[in-house]
């Protein structure tokens, strides 16, 4: 019988598409994510769906370990529920060791459920990265020691517990996650494959990093994103309350948003730095040929781009995501531009392994498309964040529709010739069978459908309470249009 792989995770927080040397990005370097890339297959289109709540990063690995949609997950993801069979928990069950470092965003249950080790575990969604409140591994699932912590001694000496047996000041967390996970396959003698879920608190902000890595790029050599604005381009309520917009005062400074991105970019060189240890942790231990690698963001991140500087929209930004596989099985140097959740990880590493996919899981495989490269698995994706905004794409066209009691807007992109999201395609002559068709199907999805609560539109909210998608944006048909792939002028 064929041995089962071995199995890693190198999931990252909050790195965008387009953050990889060897995929297209000239300023930034990446040597050890190029190899990734070399060695395997890159899903150049991998998305999420959006967040039902500003920490994005919460809903997105749900997702992920759940292989469920984002209304159909237990709240906003806190946990994910025992009849959600975690991908931990089913390769756990499949006979693997699993062994879980870093952040879990999604409750101790469904972590005590998943791996079978572990260190370092970080129960949260942001920190200082320099001093992270972690636990040890429990083998009785129970994580319920606290310490003290003053989060601003300068301006209060009220005090907070977390969730944690100590804190290692001064090591980052980048580090920290790192060393654990060379430690484990350094120390690794068991005869049954192994999953080592690689889980970095890096490079959500703060943007801190080692001395090494901080003057590696120079915010005078970063080139301004085609679509910069110095104030948001939409204000659908957000970019006036949400966190990550108050990082950068308005409007936008071109040359602090370059800094942004250069710190940005450093904290990447620096996980960059540390894969590179993992892999030859791997490449020593005679394992390389035998384990499959999986390389991935929780979300992406717009610094900048569209007047924004979070991920709590669903521009091409901040839900589209590095999605890198590679290991035994999986196409070398290869690219597929096919659409994709990062939701279809969890079934895809299960027929790669040999694993039956649980019913719980809602993700679709991605090894038809890594078998083929003409193979699709999803025609469309769809959208949204929280009940503001919903959206719906091919691989072409894509319309957001936004919806709050002072805002009713629809955009529609032409992604093939405006990949920036410039400019808005919306009652053009030439466009409106692409419109109706896309503006059905966001109205019909049953994904789409749940909004979290029943919003006051517009004028309309003043006589009435209706859900955000049963207000048309412009007239349905019936019945759904036909292809909305190609406007009609061609």
């Amino acid at each position: 019988m064929k041995k089962q792989p071995n199995v890693i995770i190198l999931l990252t927080d909050d790195q965008r598409a387009g953050t990889i040397h060897a995929l297209g990005n000239d300023v930034i370097q990446t040597p050890h994510m190029d190899e990734l890339v070399r060695r395997g297959t890159s899903f150049t289109r991998a998305h999420i769906p959006g967040g039902t709540l500003g920490a994005v990063c919460m809903p997105s690995r749900a997702m992920l370990n759940s292989g469920r949609t984002l209304f159909h997950l237990s709240g906003e993801g806190q946990d994910i529920p025992a009849e959600h069979i975690t991908m931990g928990e089913c390769l756990r069950g499949a006979g693997y060791h699993t062994h879980g470092v870093g952040k879990w965003h999604n409750g101790p249950d469904s972590y005590a459920r998943s791996f079978s080790s572990g260190a370092d575990i970080f129960f949260g969604g942001m920190w200082d990265h320099w001093n992270v409140p972690v636990c040890d591994y429990n083998p009785n699932g129970q994580y319920e020691h606290r310490i003290h912590f003053t989060p601003n001694f300068s301006a209060s000496g009220a005090s907070m517990l977390v969730r944690a047996d100590r804190i290692n000041a001064g090591v980052h967390s980048t580090d920290l996650f790192s060393g654990d996970a060379v430690r484990f396959i350094q120390s690794y003698n068991e005869e049954k494959p192994f999953f080592l879920y690689l889980s970095f608190l890096a490079p959500h902000d703060p943007r801190t990093m080692p001395e090494e890595f901080k003057h590696m790029y120079k915010a005078d050599d970063i080139p301004l994103p085609d679509n910069f604005a110095a104030m948001p381009v939409v204000n659908c309520g957000w970019s006036a309350r949400g966190r990550d917009e108050t990082i950068e005062a308005y409007p936008r400074d071109p040359m602090k948003v370059r800094q942004h991105i250069a710190d940005y970019y450093a904290m990447i060189s620096h996980i960059d730095y540390r894969i590179g240890e993992v892999m030859d942790a791997v490449r020593e231990k005679g394992l390389l040929e035998d384990t499959i690698v999986v390389l991935m963001g929780d979300n992406g991140l717009a610094i900048g781009q569209h007047g924004l500087m979070g991920k709590q929209n669903i521009y091409e930004h901040s839900v589209g995501v590095p999605l890198v596989m590679a290991g035994p099985g999986i196409p070398q140097n290869e690219r597929r531009e096919q659409l994709c959740y990062l939701l279809d990880v969890y079934p895809t590493l299960c027929e790669l392994c040999g694993v039956e996919i649980p019913a719980s899981v809602e993700g679709k495989s991605l090894l038809p498309v890594l078998q083929n490269a003409d193979a699709r698995v999803r025609e469309e994706l769809y959208l949204a964040f929280q009940a503001r905004i919903r959206g719906v794409m091919d691989e072409r066209f894509k319309l957001l529709e936004y919806r709050t009691e002072n805002l009713k807007l629809t955009q529609l992109f032409d992604l093939q010739n405006d990949p920036w999201e410039k400019n808005n395609c919306f009652d053009l002559a030439g466009y409106e069978e692409i419109t109706a068709s896309a503006c059905w199907l966001c109205a019909t999805s049953g994904t789409m459908r749940k909004a979290s609560t029943a919003a006051s539109i517009g004028r309309l909210g003043k006589t009435m309470k209706r859900p955000w998608w049963s207000i048309p944006a412009v007239p349905r048909a019936a019945t759904r249009p036909s292809s909305w792939r190609c406007p009609s002028k061609g």
